[in-house]
């Protein structure tokens, strides 16, 4: 799996995600957290939540991110709904795919690190309009890292999402 996180230009961002079988991207606006929110929600399905779903505005349409975790895997579906309020149900599927949860939150570090080495912080927050979401991709990291350390048939369980995130 590989997931890009592009800067097109001042506050819009796309988010590509591909697998063996298909591509799919999202056009992020920043009039919300995107990229905070998109790392929060995968750190969360890593620490052990079931389901976590993050929302990329397009003014007005949205696409939403919805991760379904089963065990040490996880159902991702990108779907776009014409406006933003509209139930998950409304939505086109735009991409789907599962993953094992190490190779998802391997791919979501590794998009963020590679706009970090292009742009850096100031570059970052020229082209995006807000700063670099270093705190939500150091838990990320943090969360990843801990779960690589456990054998795999533990990997199916919560380890200790409270302690860095409140529950939303």
């Amino acid at each position: 799996m590989r997931v890009g996180w592009r800067l097109q230009h001042h506050g819009w961002a796309v988010c590509a995600l591909r697998d063996d079988a298909a591509y799919g991207e999202a056009l992020v606006s920043y009039v919300t957290d995107g990229p905070e929110e998109f790392l929060t929600a995968v750190a969360r399905i890593v620490l052990g939540q079931t389901h976590s779903r993050v929302q990329f505005e397009a003014e007005p349409a949205a696409y939403r991110l919805n991760f379904q975790r089963d065990r040490s895997e996880v159902d991702i579906r990108l779907s776009h709904v014409r406006t933003r309020d509209l139930p998950d149900e409304a939505g086109t599927t735009v991409w789907t795919s599962r993953q094992p949860l190490t190779v998802l939150a391997r791919a979501v570090i590794r998009a963020f690190d590679a706009v970090d080495a292009e742009h850096g912080e100031a570059g970052y927050l020229s082209a995006w309009g807000r700063p670099f979401p270093r705190t939500e991709l150091s838990a990320l990291r943090s969360a990843w890292h801990g779960i690589r350390r456990q054998p795999a048939a533990d990997r199916s369980g919560a380890v200790g999402a409270a302690k860095l995130f409140t529950a939303s």
